[in-house]
């Protein structure tokens, strides 16, 4: 006899995490203070949702400035940008509101002063993922992109005196670790940041959804497949046993498949809407009405991102 869903477990922490509650704050912030249209860099945040939600009021999302109309108003998305863009949006007269998730800048920064100290600088993280590329563009001549442990057993770098390691926010908290111990064992020299570049929520969402695969058979990912923290949720709870799945709705589910674990766990990446969650919750409980729902806390979080009090204190100016 086949076992029967009777167990949903949500893990906790889940969905937005700062950056992206910053981000989409400042969007809201900046239609309210200059009306659309208005321009965003790359889409604010990894999901299709949150932007098909923002381009309903008037949003318009572009991949390179040219696009966007000399004098216009753009938002740089929670993933950062190079100088190069910066320059670019200056030279096209551009209004720009920063939406960069602060953790993001911070990484920056480390950047800005590795390179003015003359170090040689890897990189780990995803080749052509937006934020690397912000990142990555404030030394462009001084990095170099490594994405897992193996590239980093083949690495072989130009002459260099001093040499640090930077991280994509965003990246698996294992495979980080893995890559970083090859790194120190091949380059003994090696600076690293004072504090690791792995987003605290990245860490804690990863954390949760380990505990979560040891609990259910099944977990279930809500997010986009364009969002590289929701694919690396999905793989931390494969690595660790269970079954999973990512997905945005739940027409993508699989009835057959998901009722035939007795525990299905449910978890969301960053930029994920809790919204979407409880839709999936509530197409499961039609499946398992007899299911209890649990929620699996490993943390709680209490970190929140203001955007500036100029931009906020515009809006308030502005009547409605």
């Amino acid at each position: 006899m086949n076992p029967v869903l009777n167990e949903i477990v949500l893990a906790a922490p889940r969905g937005f995490c700062a950056g992206v509650a910053y981000a989409i704050e400042v969007v809201e912030l900046a239609l309210k203070i200059h009306g659309p249209p208005i321009y965003v860099r790359h889409a604010i945040v990894h999901n299709e949702w949150v932007v098909k939600s923002f381009e309903s009021k008037g949003v318009k999302f572009v991949e390179v400035i040219e696009e966007i109309p000399e004098g216009s108003v753009v938002v740089f998305s929670a993933h950062g940008v190079s100088p190069a863009v910066r320059k670019e949006a200056a030279e096209r007269r551009l209004t720009v509101i920063d939406a960069t998730c602060p953790l993001v800048t911070k990484v920056h920064n480390e950047a800005r002063r590795f390179a003015e100290k003359g170090f040689l600088m890897i990189y780990i993280g995803h080749r052509g993922h937006v934020e690397a590329e912000g990142t990555m563009g404030e030394a462009p001549n001084l990095m170099v992109l490594v994405e897992t442990p193996e590239e980093a057993e083949r690495l072989q770098l130009p002459h260099h005196e001093k040499l640090a390691v930077v991280t994509q926010t965003t990246l698996s908290v294992d495979e980080v670790e893995q890559t970083m111990a090859v790194l120190k064992r091949r380059f003994p020299h090696l600076t690293t940041p004072a504090k690791e570049d792995i987003c605290y929520a990245t860490t804690n969402r990863q954390g949760a959804v380990k505990e979560l695969a040891a609990r259910c058979g099944y977990v279930v990912v809500v997010g986009s497949a364009t969002s590289s923290n929701s694919n690396r949720l999905r793989e931390v709870a494969e690595a660790h046993g269970a079954r999973s799945v990512l997905l945005m709705s739940p027409e993508e589910l699989d009835q057959s498949e998901v009722t035939g674990h007795p525990s299905v766990g449910v978890t969301s990446g960053a930029s994920t809407p809790e919204r979407l969650v409880e839709e999936v919750i509530g197409r499961l409980l039609e499946w398992a009405p007899n299911a209890r729902v649990d929620v699996l806390e490993t943390v709680r979080e209490d970190v929140e991102f203001r955007p500036h009090r100029e931009l906020i204190q515009l809006a308030m100016a502005k009547p409605g």
